[in-house]
């Protein structure tokens, strides 16, 4: 005998009725991790919307936490069987009835469709992984999923967020709260609590405690949530949901610190869940926490205390062994260009705000400008957005195109062309696409999923780039841009000589190259006023990765970088410290003239030096 998969109705969120049970699809606008409830049941609470514009909060009930859906963040795609709908107070209510089942999807446009599911026993109908992209498209324009996630190196007091990180330690501090140690490789900015509680009590492996003691921070677990905190397995990883940071004096001590505290209840989506190792934002963790040098974090630990120590002196390597040092006196005494060795203290640096000394820097015409702002990008898109995408250039030989139109008042459409290898789809992290009429927002979800990301418009023949004060190709955090200048732009069609390649790599530089795009360089520009026993001089640092041994296009968009950087500024020049306390650095240093119409100008500027790595 043979047996049929039976087949499911679903019904969109505008046509339910009171007292119905029902099979539906929906995407997640907000949910609470599973909590116990008042009784002995787990309870988790999600709100489902769809492209009808109806919102759907289900209150789901089990006695077993894992027949409860299976939901990581806003976005992810539930499908429901068998919930049971109620009216209350005007409007529709979702609750468990028996028989009740979900499967979850990631809610990311271009993802494996794989359920996730804890039943043995379940049908999905290849129907339906249509109904799951179309429903990530739809959400990818209308549902806003940039959550308070942080890092811990960008967190600050008083705020709540939520947090990606793996569990190294627990404990049990009392009756109401609970102890959990957790790190995601990065360090927080202040000074962090540390919870008392006695060694017998504290689980988990003590050398790798010990060895990460400078980036695990500990976080108070109260109330509802400790019964679920005490069962979670040491290794495993978690997103923590609303957790607060508070600052805070402990008793005689002079120096303030950051608690971490994820209050009892469950207002804001508060609580905890356990992620799988399958799960794309685990593995881009895993990987990261497996590159992380521990002993370059116990290097800014000693560095820290040698600091406070006021041990002053230290050097920076350097290139040019060869050269002995020269008073600054001398030197603005000589005429340029020449090559200096010298052992100065930095008085003062400027910018102060250190994320404004990063400009982009042409080496064809020489120029430097700012960084565009955000806003900027969004207005070039937004002006872009009025140029239909043209259905004559969708689907050629070398990439393939999806097209929708979302469902807001605006009605814009979008077109995303994904470019084939062999005639093939490639994976995420090894595709580039190019995205019509989408938004700064869009733009930036794909950026984190594809391998590089280039915004373009429809003209009668070919798609091109935008403007080009708008960054011509995105790739993981970076922008890239073109100098307006020097380059000449190409129609796209010329990727096709990148695409037909047995391996494309998608280097931005060869990008560029087939464009007609001359790169813009992210680079450091800072004023350096040095001071000696003889005289001071002014010198301009002009760095691509060099000095800082931190990518100048990468600092912009990363807070831990940002905070070694700064780090590095105030071991060179520590904030607060009369002239004669300041540390002495050695580094190198070059004069030349400057010549306007009016007078010729001697300048002086840092190379070939590199911070010492025991200063960082």
């Amino acid at each position: 005998c043979s047996s049929v998969a039976p087949k499911y109705v679903y019904t969109p969120l505008n046509h339910l009725k009171d007292g119905t049970i029902v099979n539906l699809y929906g995407v997640v606008k907000f949910f609470k991790p599973p909590y116990i409830s008042k009784g002995t049941d787990y309870c988790s609470v999600v709100t489902l919307v769809d492209p009808s514009n109806v919102k759907l909060t289900c209150s789901l009930f089990s006695g077993n936490l894992d027949s409860l859906p299976k939901i990581y963040k806003v976005g992810d795609i539930v499908r429901f069987h068998r919930i049971k709908i109620r009216e209350y107070n005007g409007q529709m209510q979702g609750i468990t009835s028996g028989g009740f089942a979900s499967l979850t999807f990631d809610g990311t446009v271009g993802a494996p469709v794989v359920p996730r599911t804890s039943s043995r026993v379940y049908t999905f109908m290849e129907e339906e992984q249509k109904t799951v992209e179309e429903l990530r498209i739809w959400a990818a324009s209308n549902i806003s999923i940039s959550g308070p996630a942080a890092k811990l190196s960008g967190v600050q007091p008083m705020m709540f967020f939520d947090l990606t990180c793996q569990l190294v330690g627990k404990a049990k501090v009392d009756g109401s709260s609970f102890l959990l140690k957790v790190w995601d490789g990065t360090k927080c900015p202040y000074p962090t609590w540390k919870v008392p509680v006695e060694a017998k009590d504290l689980e988990g492996e003590k050398v790798l405690l010990h060895q990460l003691r400078n980036l695990v921070v500990d976080i108070l677990v109260y109330d509802n949530h400790v019964r679920l905190a005490e069962s979670l397995k040491i290794g495993s990883f978690l997103r923590i949901y609303s957790i607060h940071t508070k600052q805070a004096s402990a008793d005689n001590e002079d120096v303030s610190h950051i608690e971490f505290h994820l209050h009892g209840g469950t207002c804001y989506g508060r609580g905890i869940g356990v992620l799988p190792e399958s799960n794309p934002d685990v593995k881009e963790l895993k990987a990261f926490l497996e590159s992380v040098d521990l002993t370059e974090s116990q290097n800014m630990e000693i560095c820290m205390v040698l600091f406070h120590l006021s041990v002053y002196c230290f050097a920076v390597l350097t290139d040019h062994q060869d050269l002995s040092n020269t008073e600054l006196k001398t030197i603005t005494n000589s005429p340029a260009p020449q090559q200096y060795r010298i052992r100065a203290k930095l008085r003062s640096y400027k910018p102060q705000k250190l994320h404004q000394s990063v400009k982009l820097h042409c080496s064809k015409c020489n120029s430097l400008q700012e960084v565009p702002d955000i806003d900027d990008f969004d207005i070039i898109l937004h002006n872009s957005a009025g140029t239909a995408p043209n259905p004559e250039l969708h689907n050629t030989s070398w990439y393939e195109s999806v097209t929708w139109t979302t469902q807001d008042q605006k009605k814009r459409e979008i077109a995303i062309h994904f470019v084939k290898r062999d005639e093939m789809l490639q994976h995420p992290e090894d595709t580039l696409l190019m995205i019509e009429g989408g938004t700064v927002k869009e733009i930036w979800k794909l950026a984190k999923r594809f391998k590089c990301v280039i915004p373009v418009r429809s003209t009668k023949d070919d798609l091109e780039l935008l403007d080009l004060s708008a960054p011509f190709l995105l790739q993981g955090n970076v922008k890239y841009y073109g100098c307006k200048q020097c380059s000449t732009p190409k129609p796209m069609k010329n990727l096709s000589s990148i695409a037909a390649e047995q391996q494309p790599s998608w280097e931005p530089t060869e990008i560029a190259q087939v464009l007609g795009i001359e790169l813009l360089q992210y680079v450091f520009i800072m004023k350096f006023t040095l001071v000696d026993e003889t005289g001071t001089l002014n010198a301009y640092l002009f760095d691509y990765e060099k000095f800082f041994q931190i990518p100048a296009s990468e600092i912009l968009t990363s807070n831990f970088l940002q905070q070694k950087m700064q780090m590095t500024m105030n071991t060179l020049c520590p904030p607060g410290r009369k002239l004669g306390d300041l540390p002495w650095l050695e580094c190198f240093i070059r004069s030349y003239n400057v010549r306007d119409a009016m007078k010729n100008q001697v300048c002086y500027q840092i190379f070939d030096t590199t911070v010492a790595d025991d200063v960082v």
